[in-house]
């Protein structure tokens, strides 16, 4: 797909702002998932192997949780796990991506940055092609995000309060944060995807505003 004219302008206020109403009635939910990828991310620290091979299905099961909250559809904490009906491509897709960024920072840190916010899209266009290959995902999400890289960014550094706020809750908190950072990138890429053209996911009034 060519991005080249879709490129929009985003609200990052009003795009959080549509993640935390998307998570009404769901914050549980939300909190309940992020609460089984912990413990099995625990358990992947003790089989390093392990971690790897359930990193990419998981990622994509996440980006499938996330999207489902953003766009306003029926969302179950199994959903975590339907990346892995799309194995091979979630896999493939994700060691390329982590190949890709450390490669990168072994030579310079910034082109590290720079290609883990390139490449960030690609679960979430696995999430709406299963058929994608990890390589054309990879290469979608690298022409998505030119020009949005900074906007990436720029959104992560907004959650650094609330995660100082966190650490006060004896990190209770962060179950609560993680989910609303997810539905936000989630809408995020619609935004950036779709432009315009959303499909009643987002609030129209997020497109066209300057960033904040």
């Amino acid at each position: 797909m060519d991005y080249s004219n879709t490129k929009t302008v985003i609200s990052q206020s009003q795009l959080m702002d549509e993640a935390k109403s998307a998570l009404s009635g769901k914050w549980g939910l939300g909190a309940g998932a992020f609460f089984i990828m912990m413990l099995i991310s625990l358990v992947g620290s003790i089989i390093p192997l392990l971690s790897i091979i359930l990193g990419g299905p998981l990622a994509l099961g996440m980006a499938i949780f996330s999207q489902k909250i953003a766009r306003n559809e029926d969302v179950q904490i199994s959903n975590l796990f339907d990346g892995f009906s799309n194995f091979g491509n979630a896999l493939g897709t994700y060691l390329l991506m982590m190949l890709a960024i450390v490669i990168g920072f072994i030579f310079f840190i910034i082109p590290g940055f720079i290609l883990a916010l390139g490449l960030s899209q690609a679960m979430y266009l696995l999430v709406d092609d299963s058929k994608l290959g990890p390589v054309d995902a990879l290469k979608e999400s690298w022409e998505m995000m030119k020009g949005h890289k900074t906007d990436y960014f720029v959104l992560g550094l907004r959650f650094i309060p609330w995660m100082f706020v966190c650490i006060f809750t004896l990190g209770i908190g962060f179950f609560f944060l993680a989910p609303y950072i997810q539905v936000t990138y989630a809408k995020f890429h619609n935004v950036i995807r779709f432009g315009s053209d959303s499909r009643g996911w987002i609030e129209d009034d997020i497109i066209d505003h300057l960033v904040d």
